[in-house]
């Protein structure tokens, strides 16, 4: 007669931990993202309690290469990634790899670009000359709009694939006559030969709404949870305005996430990027049936990743961006 009672038992047991774990997956957001001060209202969000207050559990850690995330999304190890839509893009991911959008968080408006030596006036001047680049990266979409406008593709340079964080070593190389990359790549770099007389050519600043960062979530958690996601988004856009209102507060507490001075910290934003508020993130999304900016953003992006080799998928703005939630939070959520 034990036995069966001792069944019951484990059943029960069983129930309640399956409940338990279904509370934590309806709480949790585990978050993988590139080290990248656009990021930062995610740590001041939770530094200050506004996840904490909505009954989330938000955790974020950095994670430079892209293939680890996108498995880590893949297996169910988090929930959300963020990086540019145009990264977003970048291959292997096709039609049914895990991740929409939901959200913007940051601009870029001059921390990416390409610096070149003095010789080189525009983009025209670099046919035939050797340009160093990392493959998926913002900066080489943004030259490629640059080429467009003198008739001229990739095809007319002869490309160096490079990683960003040579920046600096691969311009020292007088044969390399310009180099893609982003801050603080981009400013150092410069600093290398003054005898080259280099200059940035290329910048995000000249693209605005382009280079924007997007926030990734998982489809099937998404469907599960929207309220977590609405409130998790409220967090956000709440730091962003704390940030409008007392940017010296929002960098102190930043910083320490960043191994940064607080003065450090607001020069890796200052003239590099700008925080994307609950207003201009909604513009950008638009809400179910009116598409914002950012389709069409997306779509340009997805032409030039294709042409660059960066994607072989081309994917749809209206698959891969879902306003349905950004569209049902006001200004008055935020206070």
């Amino acid at each position: 007669m034990k036995l069966p009672r001792l069944l019951a038992g484990f059943g029960l047991a069983a129930a309640l931990l399956g409940i338990a774990a279904q509370a934590r997956a309806a709480d949790r957001i585990r978050i993988l993202c590139p080290t990248w001060s656009g990021y930062a209202p995610i740590f001041v969000a939770k530094d200050l309690g506004y996840f904490k207050a909505m009954g989330l559990n938000v955790t974020i850690n950095f994670d430079d290469e892209r293939a680890d995330v996108m498995a880590a999304m893949a297996r169910g190890d988090i929930e959300v990634d963020m990086r540019t839509a145009g990264e977003y893009q970048g291959r292997p991911r096709d039609e049914s790899t895990p991740g929409i959008i939901i959200g913007t968080i940051d601009e870029s408006l001059g921390g990416d670009g390409m610096i070149a030596d003095g010789s080189i006036k525009s983009v025209a001047d670099l046919k035939g000359k050797i340009v160093a680049s990392e493959l998926n990266i913002p900066g080489r979409l943004l030259l490629q709009l640059e080429l467009k406008k003198y008739g001229m593709t990739l095809k007319d340079l002869q490309m160096k694939e490079i990683a960003s964080a040579d920046t600096i070593s691969v311009f020292a190389d007088p044969s390399v006559s310009a180099v893609v990359s982003y801050e603080p790549y981009l400013s150092q770099a410069l600093k290398v030969d003054a005898s080259r007389h280099p200059s940035e050519i290329v910048s995000s600043a000249q693209y605005p709404g382009y280079i924007v960062d997007v926030i990734i979530v998982r489809g099937d958690d998404l469907k599960a949870n929207p309220q977590k996601y609405r409130n998790f988004l409220v967090g956000v856009y709440k730091a962003i305005d704390y940030y409008n209102k007392n940017p010296d507060g929002f960098d102190k507490i930043a910083a320490p996430h960043y191994d940064l001075s607080a003065a450090d910290f607001k020069a890796s934003i200052n003239g590099t990027l700008v925080y994307t508020g609950l207003k201009q993130t909604q513009g950008e999304m638009g809400s179910p049936g009116k598409p914002g900016s950012l389709y069409g953003v997306f779509d340009t992006l997805m032409e030039l990743n294709l042409e660059n080799g960066a994607a072989n998928h081309k994917l749809s703005a209206d698959k891969s961006i879902d306003s349905a939630v950004i569209s049902t939070i006001s200004q008055n959520d935020l206070n």
